[in-house]
This record gives structure tokens, C-alpha cells and sequence, in this order.
């Protein structure tokens, strides 16, 4: 009886925290927004407050879902971050970014541009000045070193979509297009959901049966300079994809026979 009222808790709590969401989506563009605009001199200093606001929402935000219940969560060797250029993250559940721009007062983002069409996060996505991913492979590479010179540290799920449970994870190529193309500093963060929720084509009202624990593993940086100083930039991307899949796979699956 206690289980089943605590799932009918979460169940209500989870709708409220998308309300939430939601309503915060709507609130910035009307009102932040406007006074950022106001008070920024120039477009760098714009997205910079814009990142910090974001940043500090999500903050809260997961703040709130843990005091409802919805969640819990615990992170490890987040020290690990304070140097990181691109971050790259399996993606079990639709909050990982929340997680990890929280975690990140200097976060940047590649977006996929239907998210500049969802009125509910278009206010935040043009206010930190994310990286939207529609654009060219080259537009993409010359955006992430100008993040990378202003000092953010970029989010990419090399997945490019949210993992399938009980599937080997699938990472495309970008991502290391990327990392080679840069020299970008790599840093490999592992997120663990038990039990799953939110995952792909999972609908929010289908909560599980026990409150879900989130465990944030940030791992040690890898260096570029084995992939440059290989002949071709496209081999190296293709070797950094095969070996960051084998990396992350093997974890996840130590991760499965430990539990």
C-alpha cells in the first residue's frame, strides 16, 4: 500500500515539475531575457549571463524535483569539470542536460533547432546562445572553438539522442569530428539511472515503481594529441568514435553486473 502511494506521489510530483518547467520556459523570454538585454553591452557578455541564468534555474530545478521526490542523484570527481572543454555523455534519461548544466556554471550546448520552435525552451536556447546542430558540420567546428576561446565548456551526447535501455549504446561521429577538429580537451561523463525513466519514447506519467537514483561519474580528461597526429582527421574521428563506444559501453555494462 505504501509503494503504491509513494509511485501515485511521484507520479503527481513529476507532472508538476513539467509544469514548472514549462511556465519557467515561458517566464524567461517575457521577463529575463528583456533586462539581459538591457544591462549587456555587447553579445558575448548577453550569453554569458544568459548561460549563468540557466545554469542557476536548472540548479534549483533539480533542488526541487529531489524535495518532491521525484529524484535522488549523486555525483562523483565533479572537480574533474572545472577544466573541461567538450564533455561528452551517454544519455539515458531526457534530464541529463538539466543535470549537467547544473552542474556546469559554463555550459554550452549543440541544440537540435526544434527546440528554437518549442516555446517552452526557445527563452533559454537564445538567451545562453547555444549551439544549434542543423547548421553545416563546419559552422558547428568554427562555433564550438569560438566557445571553446570564450572559456565554455560544450555538452555534446555523441548518441545525438537519448539511449535505448538494454541496447549497446550507438555514438556517431561528430562528436569526435569535433574533439579532432579542435584539439579540444575531452572529458567523458557517465550518467546511471536506476530504475530507468524518461528514456526514450517513455511518456512522463509512466513513473516506475520505486523513486529513480541518478549517479553523475565524471572520468579523467583524454587527450587529442594520439588522434593528431594521425595522417587524416576523418580516420582519427572514426578511431576516437570506436574507442569512446567501447569505453562507454564497457561501463555501463560493469555498471549492470554490479547492480
Amino acid at each position: 500500500m505504501f509503494k503504491r502511494l509513494s509511485q501515485l506521489w511521484r507520479l503527481f510530483a513529476t507532472g508538476l515539475s513539467f509544469v514548472l518547467f514549462g511556465i519557467g520556459g515561458l517566464l524567461i523570454p517575457l521577463f529575463i531575457v528583456p533586462v539581459i538585454l538591457l544591462f549587456s553591452a555587447d553579445e558575448q557578455t548577453r550569453y554569458r549571463r544568459g548561460k549563468a541564468l540557466i545554469h542557476h534555474l536548472f540548479r534549483f530545478y533539480i533542488t526541487v524535483m529531489k524535495s518532491l521526490g521525484v529524484l535522488t542523484y549523486e555525483t562523483h570527481d565533479l572537480d574533474k569539470l572545472k577544466q573541461a572543454q567538450l564533455v561528452l555523455a551517454n544519455h539515458p534519461s531526457l534530464i541529463d542536460v538539466v543535470f549537467l548544466i547544473a552542474l556546469m556554471p559554463n555550459a554550452n550546448c549543440v541544440v537540435k533547432s526544434a527546440l528554437l520552435k518549442n516555446p517552452f525552451t526557445r527563452g533559454a536556447v537564445k538567451a545562453a546562445g547555444y549551439i544549434v546542430n542543423d547548421e553545416s558540420a563546419d559552422d558547428v567546428i568554427d562555433a564550438a572553438k569560438a566557445a571553446f576561446k570564450r572559456g565554455d565548456a560544450l555538452i555534446v551526447f555523441p548518441e545525438g539522442t537519448r539511449s535505448v535501455p538494454g541496447r549497446p549504446l550507438k555514438l556517431k561521429r561528430g562528436a569526435a569530428n569535433v574533439a579532432v577538429r579542435t584539439q579540444a580537451l575531452v572529458t567523458p561523463v557517465l550518467i546511471y539511472c536506476e530504475p530507468v525513466t524518461l528514456t526514450k519514447g517513455q511518456p512522463w506519467y509512466k513513473v516506475p515503481a520505486s523513486r529513480p537514483h541518478f549517479t553523475i561519474r565524471v572520468e579523467a580528461p583524454i587527450s587529442m594529441a594520439p588522434y593528431a597526429a594521425m595522417d587524416k582527421p576523418a580516420v582519427a574521428a572514426r578511431t576516437l568514435t570506436r574507442e569512446l563506444s567501447e569505453f562507454f559501453n564497457q561501463e555501463i555494462r560493469l555498471r549492470e553486473r554490479s547492480a
